[in-house]
C-alpha cells in the first residue's frame, strides 16, 4: 500500500473523510506561503497539494489562475520550491503532492525531478495535461523513488478508460466533479454521483473528489455509497487566503 493510500485509509478507518487542501506555491507571497502550509498541517490536512505555478494553466479557473500569475510574478519556480521543501519537509506531518503541468516537469529533467522530489519528501504528482497514453516517461522516472502519478478522471471518462488508469494506479484517484476548470461552487452536479460510483467500483485505491468543493454539506448530500474517501478543496481555500482570513478558519468547518 502506497503511503498516500495508507494516509487516507487511516482516516476512513476512523470514519472520517481525509482532507486534501490545495494551495499555490508562493501565494499570496513567498514569505507567508510556508506559514500557510504549517497552518494547514496543524489544522487537519492529511495530504497537502501544492500547485506549481505555470503561465498557461488550462485546467484552472480564475482564482487559481490569478494565484499562479502572482506567484510567477514573485519569482516562484519549481526548482526553488523543491529546494525549500527539502529544507522544511521535517516540519510537516501531512503527505505532500505537487500539482502541475507537464512542461515545467519536463524542462526540469525527469530523472533529476524524480531524485529531487524524493529528497523533498514529495509522495505524488498530479499532471492535468498528461494523459495516460503519454505518461510512461514520467511514471518510469518517478517509480524508483516511490512517487506516484495520481490519475484524474471525470464525468466524461468511460468505464474502459477508468479501467486502464486503475490497472497501475496507486495513492488515490482524483475525481473531477465537473468538466471545465477549477472553481468554488455552491452545488455539485447531479451526474457526479454516477461518476463516483463508477470510480469506486473500478479503482481499488481511495477515491478523492475535487473541483468545486466549498462546504462539507456538499458531501453530506451525496448517497453514502457515492461519498468519496477524501475531499480536495482549492479555489475556496485560495480565496480565503487571499482575503487574509487564514487557513485555520477554513479548515475548522471540515474537521
Amino acid at each position: 500500500m502506497h503511503r498516500l493510500e495508507k494516509t487516507i485509509r487511516t482516516q476512513n478507518a476512523a470514519h472520517k473523510t481525509a482532507l486534501i487542501p490545495f494551495c499555490t506555491a508562493g501565494y499570496p507571497d513567498p514569505a507567508t506561503f510556508w506559514p500557510t502550509l504549517l497552518e494547514l498541517d496543524e489544522n487537519g490536512a492529511d495530504i497537502i497539494e501544492i500547485g506549481v505555478p505555470f503561465s498557461d494553466p488550462v485546467a484552472d479557473g480564475p482564482v487559481i489562475e490569478e494565484a499562479s500569475r502572482i506567484a510567477l510574478q514573485n519569482g516562484v519556480n519549481l526548482r526553488d520550491l523543491l529546494a525549500q521543501l527539502t529544507q522544511n519537509r521535517s516540519l510537516f506531518h501531512a503527505d505532500i503532492v505537487l500539482m502541475g503541468y507537464y512542461n515545467p516537469f519536463l524542462q526540469y529533467g525527469l530523472e533529476a525531478l524524480g531524485k529531487d522530489l524524493e529528497r523533498a519528501g514529495v509522495a505524488g504528482v498530479i499532471v492535468p495535461d498528461l494523459p495516460i497514453d503519454e505518461a510512461t516517461p514520467l511514471r518510469s522516472a518517478l517509480a524508483p523513488h516511490d512517487i506516484v502519478q495520481i490519475p484524474l478522471v471525470g464525468p466524461n471518462t468511460s468505464k474502459e478508460r477508468m479501467e486502464r488508469y486503475a490497472k497501475d494506479a496507486a495513492g488515490y484517484v482524483y475525481v473531477v466533479s465537473v468538466m471545465g476548470v477549477t472553481g468554488a461552487r455552491k452545488q455539485l452536479p447531479p451526474d457526479i454521483i454516477n461518476t463516483l460510483l463508477l470510480a469506486k467500483a473500478t479503482f481499488s485505491i481511495p477515491v478523492a473528489l475535487g473541483f468545486g468543493l466549498t462546504e462539507p454539506s456538499q458531501l453530506a448530500m451525496l448517497p453514502e455509497a457515492a461519498r468519496p474517501d477524501a475531499a480536495i478543496f482549492g479555489s475556496a481555500l485560495v480565496q480565503t487566503i487571499a482575503q487574509g482570513r487564514g487557513a485555520k478558519s477554513f479548515m475548522a468547518k471540515w474537521r
